[in-house]
């Protein structure tokens, strides 16, 4: 396999040729949309993840698609979540990655290619225009970014060979069998993930919502329940045929209009999906591990079995390690970060 740096070179020879669409070193990528930039401090450095095999049972069997977002200021928790995806699955030569980025960045697709040598990608450019002029403001900054709706066009943007394939955040660790949550039975439904119903779904939308009858009827027929969006199972076929991304676009511009919910992308799926998804085990995302939306509190485990741990919410493991104010839960993250520090760290 060549250095990381003959990617970032070769990359940068078939943009000036031209290439719509290539391939390089199994990675996948749009040519026309690549950016090669002089190596910056902007992107962090990590250590090479070991290599992970398929076991005897792995054989002939079918691949596993995992989207994620890929974005410089969260490449950190992406790294992670990796890693912890291939560690506990049995056939971790199954598993392809998705990514999305809103620029192709060489020098930052070199880093995942180095870091992961071995991992079965692609990487796709989600052009921020499409949803910039139809994000209103939230009330944390992160949840305002366009990569954030990315979510929302992962049907036109996977190619049609993928049918069937799992979302999840930035920041997630999987302590389970990723083969388990991607073999769920969807039944009918386009979204499979876990609900919580004891939420108070109503705080999730504005007064302005609720005491207009045309717009709070939208649930008519439905039992709404609350559910988080960075851990999904995704019918593509399904949402394709269903305009599923067109109904979640005009819920964002009566948003623009009418301002009637404080979340970024989370409320529009509610208003287009709640009530009306797969259940799946809650074991599938311990969420809320980031505090809430405004101070990041330190928050506890909820009670039962783990498959997957998610820090949702504003505090992030990494930031919080970094700066010696850790919360208990934030030590299950670490020993999966692959983070390699610039300079040396001085313990006190």
């Amino acid at each position: 396999m060549p250095p990381a740096g003959c990617v970032v070179v070769v990359i940068g020879l078939l943009v000036l040729l031209g290439d719509v669409a290539t391939t390089v070193a199994g990675i996948r990528v749009d040519a026309a949309a690549m950016m090669i930039r002089q190596p910056s401090d902007s992107v962090p450095t990590f250590r090479e993840a070991p290599a992970f095999r398929n076991g005897a049972e792995c054989a002939g069997g079918d691949k596993v698609n995992v989207a994620m977002t890929l974005d410089a200021n969260y490449l950190r928790g992406t790294m992670a979540g990796v890693l912890s995806i291939l560690q506990h699955t049995a056939c971790p030569e199954n598993v392809v990655f998705h990514f999305l980025a809103a620029r192709m960045d060489g020098e930052l697709i070199a880093m995942l290619r180095a870091t992961f040598p071995y991992l079965e990608l692609r990487v796709y450019r989600f052009d921020p225009s499409r949803v910039r002029g139809r994000i209103s403001r939230s009330i944390r900054h992160a949840l305002d970014q366009p990569l954030n709706y990315a979510r929302i066009y992962l049907a036109d943007t996977l190619p049609p060979d993928v049918r069937r394939v799992i979302y999840l955040d930035s920041d997630v660790i999987v302590v389970d069998d990723i083969r388990t949550l991607f073999s769920v039975d969807l039944a009918d439904h386009v979204v499979g993930a876990p609900e919580y119903c004891h939420a108070n779904f109503t705080t999730y939308f504005t007064d302005a919502f609720w005491n207009d009858p045309e717009l709070s009827g939208t649930f008519h027929g439905r039992r709404p329940c609350y559910f988080n969006t960075g851990v999904m199972v995704m019918d593509v076929e399904r949402w394709r045929t269903g305009g599923y991304t067109r109904r979640v676009e005009g819920w964002m511009a009566v948003q623009k209009q009418r301002r009637i919910y404080h979340l970024g992308s989370l409320p529009p799926f509610l208003l287009v999906l709640a009530g009306d998804i797969q259940a799946v085990d809650h074991r599938w995302n311990q969420h809320g591990l980031g505090g809430d939306n405004v101070k990041g509190r330190c928050r506890g485990l909820h009670p039962g079995p783990i498959s997957l741990l998610h820090w949702s919410g504003k505090g992030k493991p990494w930031h919080r390690l970094d700066a010696r104010r850790p919360c208990s839960v934030d030590y299950l993250w670490a020993p999966y970060d692959l983070y390699r520090p610039s300079s040396p760290v001085l313990e006190e």
